[in-house]
């Protein structure tokens, strides 16, 4: 009885054990080193650089674009004052951006008042005005709809309207009237101070057909249309002058040497520039920070000694977004075939309490499948058990286990999510099937101030930038000195999240499911059935990229094998799952049995497996799409798309001598939000690419 009792107790302990790891932070870093980089990590070094590059909007000067913008100056500048290495800035030729120099609107009749000046804030000149001096009076058009605009009587009159100021300036100067007044705001209750940065033209350079717009924010433009609407006679003096400047694109860059030349880079981005006129704190000075103080913590702590100098370098660009990302990878080709990852920072600095928002990390495609999802996820969620209270994370206590949290920041819980893809930023530079360098993307979102005039410091939490540099740091320097022992965990964490995924796509494979009838049960089967089978596929791809962390290595190759085969069995176990679940379904919809013979395409589709041939990254970012578009029209028509919603990039990174076309088709639908692409357009398309000389069969 007395020694059941201990084996019971034992075993209470060790499940006691069991249920208190799901809800204790976890890294992949011993303890020590965690404590290294959280005691660091500065969200008040990143909050200085945000205020000193972005406290608030203004006017560029012209003399910035005759030698280094400023934010160029001030990251190198503090690059080399923290001692970084190889500290340079690369040029590539721009061409020339539309540019503000001065715009004022008063009123001068019934009263005089200042309505808006662009000396004051620039956001209230629209991009691509063009120069003005004039006098007239104001009609209101409220949404700026065509039948209001011709309703209104608008020649030789300046509009107002509370719609969108590009198409209500192309529609109302096409009936004579002079420039445009907006109030127009993608969130006027929640920030009615807000003014949209956009414009009636490029800011490429290209200005208004002799036109000019001006902004106000929800708030005034409110009180300038009750006056309209009570036939008040308001005339208004404009004045703008504009000019068209020259400009070169500069990308700052640093590294941090590792011991082994020819074993790899991480490479950290962040956009320090969108176009030359719209600035914004979070939107991506934020992100420039965070890498800025990335930079700084791992070189000093380096330096320091109290972190091992890791094998791999680490490497830092600040970028004109895509524009200049873009030239900086074609220009650097060799060395994206040994860089391993990239993690771009992209609006990380929100007060996220305030803006309801989360922290989201974006994974890569099923066409890069990589272990640098995993590895971040891992200090998402050490950070977020470590800075919330819970029950069951620290029972008969209160404040955070593991907290991270900065002097003059928020006391805030830590509000994150794991997302799918999502694109639109630097990543997709480096994601790119010219480039296949997988890329992921941390960003805070929503954000009720992005791309307005109050995206500026104040909106930025210190604790949040804490957090952001301590993950980032943390991610970049795990895959930096990985050896054997890592490379294991961090193979053992991708397999052991790979269950739960497999899992998500279960339950949506069920939820697909339910929605078949009798009559069309066979199309909605192999749809749902696809979403586990491309699961299968993308985890299994990605438990076996960890052998580049240590390719040599005999233990860690055997152990990959033995970690890949099960995945494919827990995968295979959800597969049997839904297949049960299927069948009673059939047979509740009066179906016998389960029994579909692939169609003739399908088979078809079985037997093409296409390879990426060297052309796809001779030709560099987006090089793949000229040589497709030189194509002879003629092989374009003899193989026709008919779908929409055909994701050409990503067939194009699926391309990978392994995967067939029909797994192709699969892999595509298990990405899709909703409906699913013609097999016969993913065949059609890989038969493009071979014409192209972009793929072998």
């Amino acid at each position: 009885m007395k020694k059941s009792i201990i084996s019971f107790c034992a075993v209470l302990l060790i499940s006691s054990a069991s249920l208190a790891q799901n809800s204790v932070p976890r890294s992949l870093l011993p303890g020590k080193i965690v404590s290294e980089f959280i005691g660091e990590a500065s969200g008040e070094r990143a909050m200085n650089h945000i205020i000193e590059m972005a406290a608030y909007i203004h006017d560029r000067p012209a003399s910035e674009y005759t030698g280094y913008f400023f934010e160029t100056e001030y990251i190198v500048s503090k690059l080399k004052e923290y001692g970084l290495e190889d500290v340079v800035v690369n040029k590539y030729p721009g061409g020339t951006t539309w540019d503000g120099v001065r715009a004022t609107l008063w009123e001068v009749s019934p009263g005089l008042s200042k309505l808006a000046d662009y000396q004051e804030l620039p956001a209230v000149l629209a991009s691509g005005s063009s120069n003005a001096d004039v006098t007239a009076e104001l009609v209101w058009v409220g949404e700026g709809r065509q039948e209001d605009i011709d309703k209104a009587g608008v020649s030789g009159k300046i509009v107002v309207t509370s719609g969108s100021i590009s198409m209500v300036n192309t529609l109302a100067t096409a009936k004579g009237a002079l420039g445009v007044i907006s109030y127009n705001s993608p969130r006027p209750t929640e920030v009615p101070l807000a003014i949209p940065i956009t414009g009636i033209g490029s800011r490429r350079g290209s200005e208004g057909a002799g036109s000019f717009g001006f902004f106000l924010p929800p708030r005034e433009g409110e009180l300038l249309r009750s006056r309209l609407l009570a036939r008040e006679k308001i005339i208004v003096h404009a004045v703008v002058e504009v000019q068209n400047l020259p400009y070169k694109l500069e990308v700052p860059s640093c590294i941090i040497k590792g011991t082994d030349p020819v074993a790899g880079e991480i490479i950290f981005s962040a956009h320090l520039f969108e176009g030359f006129v719209k600035m914004g704190a979070n939107d991506n000075i934020s992100g420039s920070a965070a890498i800025l103080e990335i930079a700084r913590m791992l070189n000093t702590m380096i330096k320091d000694g109290r972190i091992e100098r890791p094998k791999r370098t680490i490497r830092f660009i600040w970028v004109p977004e895509f524009s200049g990302t873009g030239p900086w990878v074609n220009e650097n080709k060799e060395l994206m075939k040994k860089t391993l990852c990239n993690i771009n920072l992209d609006m990380v600095g929100l007060w996220l309490k305030k803006n309801n928002s989360f922290l989201c990390l974006h994974r890569t495609t099923y066409g890069n499948p990589h272990y640098i999802n995993d590895v971040m996820e891992n200090y998402f969620q050490f950070t977020g058990l470590g800075n919330r209270e819970g029950l069951a994370i620290s029972p008969g206590r209160e404040g955070f286990i593991r907290r991270i949290v900065a002097p003059t920041g928020s006391d805030d819980p830590f509000y994150y999510a794991i997302d799918d893809h999502y694109g639109a930023s630097d990543h997709e530079v480096f994601n790119d099937w010219g480039v296949q360098v997988p890329g992921v993307m941390m960003i805070t979102w929503p954000d009720l101030y992005y791309h307005t005039s109050q995206d500026i410091a104040d909106k930025c939490d210190p604790t949040q930038l804490k957090r952001v540099c301590f993950i980032g740091a943390a991610s970049a320097y795990t895959i930096a000195g990985a050896g054997e022992e890592t490379a294991m965990k961090i193979a053992a964490d991708v397999a052991g999240n790979s269950q739960a995924r497999n899992g998500k796509q279960l339950q949506r494979s069920v939820d697909l499911l339910d929605m078949a009838s009798k009559e069309n049960f066979e199309n909605f089967y192999k749809l749902a059935k696809s979403y586990i089978e491309a699961s299968i596929i993308n985890e299994k791809a990605t438990i076996e990229t960890v052998q580049e962390l240590a390719p040599s290595s005999a233990l860690v190759k055997d152990g990959i094998t033995k970690l890949t085969a099960s995945a494919d069995a827990a995968g295979k176990a959800s597969l049997d799952a839904f297949n049960s679940y299927a069948l009673t379904k059939a047979r509740l919809l009066g179906i016998a049995s389960i029994a579909f013979k692939p169609t003739e395409t399908e088979i078809k589709a079985k037997t093409i497996i296409p390879r990426s041939t060297p052309l796809v990254m001779e030709a560099g970012y987006r090089g793949y799409s000229q040589v497709v578009a030189k194509l002879d029209p003629q092989v374009r028509s003899k193989y026709p798309l008919k779908g929409r919603s055909l994701d050409t990039q990503e067939i194009g990174r699926l391309c990978n001598g392994r995967n067939s076309a029909l797994d192709i088709k699969k892999l595509l639908d298990a990405q899709l939000k909703s409906g699913e692409v013609e097999l016969q357009d993913v065949i059609n398309y890989i038969y493009i690419l071979k014409e192209a000389g972009l793929v072998t069969l």
